[in-house]
């Protein structure tokens, strides 16, 4: 049994296939597992909640995990560690989401571009067609992640504090959510997963695209994105597509497409779901 796993900040999906590429289980969705964030004991909670894994761990023989927070080394290997212990009978392979990102969006296997992702939190890199080059280490949602669903939803958060939103949604906002000090200070300081929390908000920039101010809040995050991510490749934007992945960009493919031809980048394929690309590449793979 081969688990494939595409892990944000907020969720992780599963899929269990067998050496042909056969699914042989329904796919399983845990909590996030970011082990920038997240301890080693929240780690391993996280994964015997789903009584599917525990009960086929013996099972595995691969695990291929990509997600957020496994760019860095130290956060990887106590990641690595937990999942070798719970499937002891696999060989565990730890990489960054954006790997993921790049097996899902290229056109074929050798493809050289600049890859995003936009979803809990955001990242960006270069891939040649057989290396994937990273210029920028993620500082994580608190210093970077423009464009995620957590840099949105702390966008969202102080234009309602600060007066900025216009009046009709203003009060859609403070309808749809919990907007007391104490309850938004209570989740961003008290609780696990504070990034998550923040991801929740973006929703609603979906349901309010028939606002200019949500459009233009869309497009700054996107432009703040290019800016600091999208042109560290420079050179490589001229001959190369840059392709995106996760559901924030799936969902706000308009403003991309738009900010791409507003700042000289050619924009490329889109991926929902980075997973659903996974299967056919480790299968021939393995």
């Amino acid at each position: 049994m081969i688990l494939i796993v595409d892990s944000g900040s907020t969720k992780s999906d599963w899929l269990a296939v067998d050496n042909n590429g056969n699914k042989l289980m329904p796919k399983v969705r845990t909590k996030g597992l970011n082990p920038a964030i997240l301890s080693e004991k929240k780690l391993y909670k996280t994964i015997k909640k789903s009584d599917e894994l525990i009960s086929n761990s013996e099972k595995v023989t691969h695990v291929f995990f990509y997600g957020a927070g496994c760019g860095t080394e130290n956060p990887r290997a106590l990641l690595t560690g937990v999942l070798k212990d719970i499937f002891p009978n696999a060989e565990v392979s730890v990489n960054e989401d954006t790997l993921a990102a790049v097996y899902a969006t290229i056109s074929h296997p050798k493809e050289a571009a600049v890859v995003c992702i936009m979803g809990t939190g955001s990242n960006c890199s270069y891939y040649d067609g057989e290396i994937l080059h990273q210029r920028v280490d993620s500082l994580g949602y608190i210093l970077m992640d423009d464009a995620s669903g957590n840099y949105y939803g702390k966008e969202l958060i102080k234009d309602f504090y600060y007066g900025h939103m216009p009046e009709n949604i203003k009060i859609a906002f403070g309808a749809k959510y919990n907007m007391e000090s104490d309850f938004i200070k209570y989740n961003l300081y008290k609780q696990p997963s504070p990034n998550a929390y923040l991801a929740n908000f973006a929703e609603f920039m979906f349901l309010q695209k028939d606002s200019d101010y949500i459009v233009e809040l869309i497009k700054n995050g996107i432009r703040q994105f290019a800016k600091n991510m999208i042109f560290q490749y420079g050179e490589e934007l001229k001959t190369v597509p840059v392709h995106f992945a996760g559901s924030i960009a799936y969902f706000s493919r308009k403003e991309i497409e738009e900010v791409g031809e507003e700042m000289g980048f050619k924009v490329g394929n889109f991926e929902r779901r980075p997973i659903d690309g996974l299967v056919p590449f480790h299968t021939k793979n393995l």
